[in-house]
Parts: structure tokens; sequence; C-alpha cells
């Protein structure tokens, strides 16, 4: 059976707010696998960006440069992941996280 394509608000999980962010959980987004030929520490920040609000990402960012990973690192382009955030009109508070952490734009 196929089933119709879900369109528009049927498609979208609802917004979940006050959920409980453990450190155990945080940690978690260090460990996700890339795509092919995407940089693991840029596909990690960007899920994390994804994923979480400014007030976990502020607490999510000390453990990526804790754990080793490049906070500048960048795509075959030349491009940082700061000069990705720079596209998104609602990236500042994310981008003032990552630059008081030493990220720098590239490209």
């Amino acid at each position: 059976m196929i089933e119709e394509k879900k369109t528009g608000k049927e498609r979208t999980q609802p917004a979940t707010r006050n959920e409980e962010w453990s450190d155990e959980r945080i940690k978690a987004f260090l460990s996700l696998e890339p795509p092919e030929g995407v940089p693991a520490d840029y596909h990690i920040l960007l899920k994390a960006y994804r994923g979480m609000l400014p007030e976990q990402f502020t607490r999510f960012v000390p453990f990526f440069v804790e754990a080793g990973h490049d906070i500048n690192v960048t795509l075959e382009s030349g491009a940082t992941f700061l000069d990705h955030l720079a596209q998104h009109r609602h990236a500042a508070p994310y981008m003032e996280i990552l630059e008081s952490h030493g990220a720098r734009r590239g490209a």
C-alpha cells in the first residue's frame, strides 16, 4: 500500500520546549558519523546547530573543542562553518558562541 506524501504541517514534528539536555545527550553529537565527502567536524557542528537551541549549543562547543575537534574545519571550497552560519538570518547567537571559542571565517 502506498501512502500519500505528507505536506506542510502534516510532515513536521511539534516543537518540544523545556526538555532536559544532559551532558551525555549533548556529548552524543560528538560521535556522529558524516556522509561521504563531508568533514566529520563540519558535520558534527551542523547537526548540533540544527538540533540545539543556543542554550544547549553554548554547552556543546566547549565539549567539541576539548575533544580535539577543529572549530575552523573547512569544506573543499575553503568555507568554514562560521561562513555557513553567516548566511542564516537567525544564526547570530550561534556565531557569537563559536567566535568566543576561536572560530574564524575562511573563504
